[in-house]
């Protein structure tokens, strides 16, 4: 790690994907994501083996990731909400492809072109798939400019692992606000793992194919089910999460991304007043980590779960936990910043309504 650098949250994931060993972007301007390329141009102006394109559409950016990860390079691109939802036929296209690419979306609010003020109304959108047929993506959700760091390099490295497109879900407070970090050491795209798969060139080799057509229903059946084992697999393998004074909790709040860092301030607020609460953060959205919430229950019957939308993660918090535990949600949609002040008074409403103190 080297020195600490007060860095903005759209800049901190630009030169994090140039660490990770990404050499090829192409974008469309939209707020509030703006400065990710624009920081992103000019770091990739100083490198001989990168190439950044201002494309004329999302939907022209995001058919050129697609070509970009079927050479073997890592590949992204990034935007807001609704250019988000622009890029949903090629994230579907590439996940059938089974191609690799990081897909930064730095949230605003919604629906529509909505307003360019922060917001987490895209979370159905990211942990659904998005676009048509039976795939998924690996959606991670930071919540510091330090976890921007790591996410946004793990999200290549998953990537390329499970050959599937990656979500880094954001937010425009995230993307705007500025935090020390830290950055690890470059990695030298040589020094990555040789992909098989790429399309290099067949002078020496048989030829390859990528597609997603199988016009034979019986093959596309198979393919289907081969990417269901392989998402069998990540939900096996890659749930994360954060686990904040749970310990002896009597209500867990649950939160993820910029709404996770305004409900610990209110944890810590109502456990200055001998409220029991705690935070559960998960930071892997899908694969949602289902058993730990689950888990949770052993111990805490009232969950709280905060969004800043009116209510998407609060169906899979219910999912996992059924009838084990009472779900309850508090949300502002449309951009709205809820204070701790807000949440904690949330939290105590709940504990002194239900006699949990």
């Amino acid at each position: 790690m080297g020195k600490k650098r007060l860095m903005r949250g759209s800049h901190v994931i630009a030169e994090a994907a140039t660490l990770a060993g990404c050499r090829f972007y192409a974008g469309y301007p939209i707020t509030p994501q703006n400065e990710l390329p624009e920081y992103l141009s000019g770091r990739f102006a100083k490198l001989e083996d990168a190439t950044f394109i201002q494309a004329e559409s999302e939907l022209a950016a995001i058919n050129m990731v697609m070509g970009a990860s079927m050479t073997g390079v890592r590949a992204m691109t990034s935007s807001s909400s609704p250019g988000i939802s622009l890029k949903q036929e090629g994230i579907s296209y590439m996940a059938g492809m089974e191609l690799p690419a990081v897909v930064a979306n730095i949230m605003r609010g919604g629906p529509g072109l909505g307003n360019i003020a922060p917001s987490q109304q895209d979370y159905f959108q990211a942990t659904r798939g998005g676009g048509h047929g039976d795939y998924r993506t690996i959606v991670l959700a930071p919540h510091s400019g330090q976890e921007l760091v790591t996410l946004t390099m793990k999200a290549f490295d998953l990537a390329d692992t499970y050959r599937t497109p990656v979500i880094l879900l954001g937010d425009g407070l995230m993307g705007q606000m500025m935090e020390p970090v830290t950055f690890p050491e470059p990695i030298e795209p040589s020094a990555l793992p040789k992909k098989e798969w790429t399309l290099d060139g067949a002078m020496e080799r048989d030829s390859r194919l990528i597609c997603s057509l199988r016009l034979d229903p019986f093959k596309m059946e198979q393919h289907n089910w081969k990417l269901a084992r392989k998402y069998a697999a990540i939900c096996e393998r890659e749930t994360e999460h954060e686990s904040y004074l749970l310990d002896d909790a009597v209500v867990a709040v649950v939160a993820f991304g910029t709404a996770a860092r305004i409900a610990k301030g209110a944890v810590n607020r109502v456990r200055k007043e001998g409220l029991k609460a705690g935070l559960f953060r998960p930071i892997t959205l899908w694969p949602f980590p289902e058993n730990e919430i689950r888990a949770l229950t052993r111990s805490v019957k009232h969950i709280l779960v905060f969004e800043m939308n009116f209510g998407q993660m609060v169906e899979d918090v219910r999912l996992s936990v059924g009838e084990k535990a009472t779900v309850h949600f508090h949300g502002r949609p449309g951009g709205i910043i809820s204070t701790p002040h807000e949440i904690a008074d949330a939290i105590t409403r709940l504990v002194y309504r239900h006699e949990l103190c």
